[in-house]
């Protein structure tokens, strides 16, 4: 049995639909996921773009804490009791402003990037905080900012741009990851768990969209290797920023999640992990390269989901299976893939 983690009152967390807990359902313009959407654990779409729980859920329940509910849907003390989930599909790092500056590119969708987020907790806290100081909710509370940066470099990529393109972004993008860390602190947060982006070269999506016949492309266990550099690059710049940020901060602990790390090992250890088809979506379009169309998403007429999620690493191209975030989340809550441990 895995231990229980011990000590907070609430987690607050921020990201894109990697990490969102039914904030892009809560919107009045934007319609709920489709069946079968959520069909592991909640039997029925909540607005979680998997078949059940995120990274996020399992770390709420590892500190024995219920599942982040979504910071649209409530305002009452009540309802921010035990933290919130500020997170927004689709949500980038830069602000559009900043975003069409860098990469020439219009932003895609309304704006709910990071500091838009951290604006909306800021927001809320004096509701969050009614009965306390700010600082004490902050200094009880856990924080975790991302993963995010991931949509910034997806743009990019279906506006055709290269890696080469993308580098000169990545400071841009780890720069606003570390100022929402900064006013984190600032407000008297004391501990920060900040994760990487994902294997994007491992991704099924990816995989169909950006098919080589070149061998050359493709690493050992068929992943595309100039994406996956696209990620350890941003990865690398990342963990560089949070060893500035803890020598500036040294009474605050500021965890780097490795959720790059730790999805390789699942891929690493398919076999052994039980995951037949370790590269394919489990739900999606039969017939069509890495079980994966661009024009028919989960959900949509034609797609199917696969008989077991728990079998399958990816659940739709683009986000990972409950059985892959949950393995995820276990390499970083009492594994090797974060630093400093949890």
């Amino acid at each position: 049995m895995v231990q229980s983690l011990c000590c907070f009152d609430r987690i607050f967390s921020f990201g894109d639909s990697m990490t969102d807990t039914g904030n892009d359902c809560s919107q009045p313009s934007v319609p709920c996921l489709p069946v079968p959407y959520g069909e592991t654990y909640f039997h029925k779409p909540n607005g979680r773009w998997c078949d059940g729980r995120l990274i996020v859920d399992f770390i709420a329940e590892a500190y024995g804490l219920p599942l982040l509910p979504p910071s649209m849907a409530g305002n009452t003390p009540e309802y921010f009791q035990h933290g919130a989930n500020f997170a927004v599909a689709a949500a980038q790092a830069l602000n559009y402003s900043t975003y069409k500056k860098v990469t020439g590119l219009d932003p895609p969708g309304a704006d709910h990037s990071l500091g838009i987020q951290l604006q909306s907790f800021k927001d809320f806290l004096p509701i969050i905080s009614q009965g306390s100081t700010v600082s004490a909710i902050m200094a009880s509370s856990l924080f975790v900012v991302g993963e995010i940066g991931g949509v910034d470099y997806i743009h990019g990529l279906s506006s055709n741009k290269s890696l080469e393109d993308m580098k000169p972004w990545v400071p841009y993008v780890v720069a606003a990851i570390s100022s929402a860390v900064t006013d984190l602190i600032n407000l008297g947060s004391t501990t920060l768990v900040v994760p990487g982006n994902y294997a994007f070269g491992c991704a099924p999506g990816y995989l169909n969209i950006f098919q080589s016949n070149n061998t050359d492309d493709y690493d050992v266990l068929g992943c595309i290797k100039w994406l996956n550099e696209l990620s350890v690059y941003h990865n690398t710049m990342l963990m560089e920023e949070l060893i500035k940020q803890r020598l500036l901060h040294p009474l605050t602990k500021i965890v780097y999640a490795d959720y790059y790390g730790a999805q390789l090992q699942l891929f690493l250890n398919a076999k052994t992990l039980d995951f037949p088809a370790p590269l394919f979506a489990c739900c999606g379009a039969p017939g069509q390269p890495y079980n994966f169309s661009l024009n028919h998403p989960c959900g949509s007429k034609g797609t199917q989901s696969c008989p077991d999620p728990a079998r399958y690493i990816s659940w739709d191209g683009g986000h990972l299976t409950e059985a892959a975030n949950h393995l995820i989340a276990s390499e970083i809550l009492y594994g090797p893939y974060a630093f400093p441990p949890l």
